[in-house]
């Protein structure tokens, strides 16, 4: 998840216009590290509605810098959270309309690989309060914006992380990992 020093995910009106985008080669084989074991990808669908157009194009054009992420992700299967949708419109997507915690712990039930989210603050929030995240990757990109939207809203009680790893980019990003202290 991509935030500010200040922890917000988007700005009030969902600004994300602070981003770090000039990444160095080191962050890009890091997010390479970490999306190879990936065959199941859990997404809102505010965010699929873009995420997965943009994918789509990126893996249709082979002189894109981005195309090997762009047919990873056009690839892997796609779970869509959704209470509006009906039916999937993109291709190698399923529509998830049940109880969020009851879908995720369907799927980690599942034989596979490792499941990977993106998504939106109320998405990762919800996901955050139903304590249904086994490891975090916090992309903190060098800007503070005052106010704004968060993952961690949505918590009514204090959640215990533990450090992982920590890591540095020269780009000016530090990815930060946690994992749950189930201690």
């Amino acid at each position: 998840m991509q935030l500010t020093i200040d922890s917000f995910v988007a700005g009030p009106q969902g600004e994300m216009d602070w981003m770090q985008w000039n990444w160095d080669e080191a962050l890009k084989d890091y997010v390479e590290q970490i999306t190879d074991p990936v065959d199941c990808i859990l997404l809102g669908r505010k965010l699929a509605e873009g995420f997965i157009p943009h994918w789509t194009s990126v893996a249709a054009n082979p002189d894109d810098p981005e195309f090997s992420a762009g047919k990873k992700f056009t690839e892997t299967q796609k779970v869509i959270f959704t209470k509006s949708l009906d039916r999937s419109v993109w291709d190698n997507s399923i529509l998830a309309k049940g109880e969020l915690a009851d879908e995720v712990s369907k799927l980690k039930s599942q034989a596979g690989k490792d499941m990977i989210v993106y998504g939106g603050s109320q998405f990762v929030s919800a996901l955050i309060k139903e304590n249904l995240i086994d490891e975090y990757h916090l992309f903190i990109n060098p800007a503070a914006i005052g106010n704004g939207m968060t993952i961690f809203a949505g918590l009514e009680q204090k959640r215990d992380l533990k450090l992982a790893h920590a890591r540095s980019f020269d780009c000016g990003v530090v990815v930060l990992c946690y994992e749950p202290d189930k201690v």
